[in-house]
């Protein structure tokens, strides 16, 4: 991994206290970062301008979160998706599942492709590798298995151009691009385009700028790197405050910032007392911009009933 890169620090927008903060995603229309707290329980918005941060309650573990316009969101439950309402807080199952009942799994990271289907990953709360999966959503709701023998599904991006997606099994340490057929979101032609070495920490979180360069949060790496997906090379590194960081998105009018996700989970009483702001969420200026984020495209089912 190349040393010739640049380092900035990243400055406190929001003392959270979040147990695991993730999901980052930016709603450009509401000019808000929507974010969740997994094992919180809860849903986010935070603006930044007002420094107010609403928390929406989820009846289970929520994983992410995908804009469907500026009323509704997707939120991936541990046992299936839901729409969430956010005028009232209500949510209606779109999609429940039974994966928790082979090695007690759960839904955790995604995001919506150019096209706006929803590609969401499962990882094991037993911590068994390889038993997990990548899906993307059908439009009746129906989950389509993409990518097996994961471990941890985590960050997922795809190219501006929309030929490739890249993707993270964080305990692999790798990212992997595959070549991406936009028409039937098939995948073929897995390759390893970055090695991140432990000692960086783990692949998170993952978002892309518009200059195509990925932006990758560091589980115990204290930071968020920028990758060169057509070499690999590490270009930047943004340090943050605290050492489990979880996910990134760029925000404001301009998209010229980057708000980034932190947990503090699995630390002892010393690390959080040397690290008091875990949890939080964190920001940087940084001289790219990001790009829009993509939304859900497909119809929602109607709220005939609610779980919250």
């Amino acid at each position: 991994m190349s040393t010739d890169y640049t380092t900035i620090t990243a400055g406190l927008v929001y003392e959270a206290k979040a147990k695991l903060g993730e999901g980052a995603i930016w709603n450009i229309e509401k000019q808000c970062l929507y974010w969740v707290d997994i094992e919180g329980k809860t849903f986010n918005v935070f603006d930044p301008l007002k420094a107010v941060n609403r928390a929406y309650p989820t009846p289970k573990r929520i994983g992410t979160v995908v804009p469907v316009n500026t009323k509704l969101v997707l939120v991936a439950l541990e046992d299936g998706i839901a729409a969430l309402d956010l005028d009232s807080g209500s949510i209606h199952y779109q999609l429940n599942t039974d994966i928790h009942l082979i090695h007690n799994k759960r839904f955790n990271d995604g995001k919506c492709d150019p096209a706006g289907n929803f590609w969401v990953g499962t990882l094991s709360m037993d911590g068994v590798e390889k038993v997990s999966s990548l899906y993307c959503i059908k439009d009746d709701f129906s989950l389509e298995e993409k990518v097996t023998g994961v471990s941890i599904s985590n960050g997922i991006a795809w190219s501006l151009d929309g030929n490739y997606m890249y993707y993270i099994d964080t305990p692999t340490g790798e990212i992997v691009q595959y070549n991406f057929d936009a028409a039937n979101g098939n995948l073929s032609q897995r390759k390893v385009i970055v090695k991140i070495p432990e000692s960086m920490g783990y692949p998170d979180g993952m978002t892309i700028d518009n200059e195509g360069m990925l932006w990758v949060a560091l589980w115990d790496g204290f930071g968020v790197a920028r990758f060169d997906p057509a070499t690999g090379s590490l270009l930047q590194k943004i340090n943050v405050p605290a050492p489990k960081v979880t996910s990134c998105a760029f925000g404001t009018e301009s998209l010229d910032t980057l708000f980034i996700t932190t947990a503090s989970v699995e630390m002892t009483d010393d690390e959080l007392d040397q690290y008091p702001l875990s949890g939080s969420i964190f920001a940087v200026k940084v001289e790219t911009k990001g790009v829009k984020a993509n939304y859900f495209k497909r119809n929602v089912l109607p709220f005939n009933n609610t779980v919250a």
